[in-house]
């Protein structure tokens, strides 16, 4: 009956040990399995930036919202040709409307946009209100070209690649007006 018993205690310590190890296998299994598995696709890891930078484009589009509105007003008043005229009104009702939604969007965010234009569109308002009649409808619309085509850009690249879906939105939505603008742009550019 020792015999027995003593077997019977050997089998069962066998059993103990290859289960606690199996389980210790598995566990180490579960781990590596945890640890090798990459972090979902719209979370970037920890150290690694977002894919895009959604606060710089926010900080860029704010002064440059500005700045077409200042420059439309400019343009509405000293333009010579009806066509560069209507497009400085169209400037000013657009860009105004956007800039408000961005404020918006941008406090909401945390986010405190400037409140002027940045020194290179100030000496571009500047440049151009030296100049008048014709000269200043070629170079307000030359500007107001490669102006929406950076812009048209910018806007792109945030409704595609944005991370905050807010401001993503915000570019999808702006975009069409802003592809409008470019291509009238190039129209008006093209007449003068």
């Amino acid at each position: 009956m020792r015999k027995i018993f003593l077997i019977f205690m050997a089998l069962a310590a066998g059993l103990v040990c290859a289960c606690a190890t199996s389980e210790n296998t598995n566990t180490a299994n579960t781990k590596t399995v945890a640890q090798a598995t990459p972090p979902p696709a719209n979370t970037p890891a920890r150290g690694v930036p977002p894919r895009h930078d959604d606060r710089a484009f926010v900080l860029e589009a704010g002064p440059g919202g500005l700045a077409e509105v200042e420059l439309g007003r400019l343009a509405a008043q000293k333009g010579q040709s009806a066509d560069v005229k209507r497009f400085g009104q169209r400037m000013v009702a657009d860009h105004s409307k956007a800039n408000a939604e961005l404020k918006k969007l941008a406090a909401s965010k945390g986010i405190t946009l400037p409140a002027v234009m940045n020194e290179e569109q100030k000496a571009e308002r500047d440049k151009l209100a030296k100049l008048s009649g014709p000269e200043f409808d070629r170079e307000y619309m030359a500007l107001m070209v490669e102006d929406h085509d950076k812009d048209v850009a910018a806007f792109q690249e945030e409704a595609k690649d944005g991370s905050d879906p807010d401001i993503k939105s915000f570019a999808a939505k702006t975009l069409p007006t802003l592809q409008e603008h470019q291509r009238m742009s190039k129209e008006i550019k093209a007449k003068l």
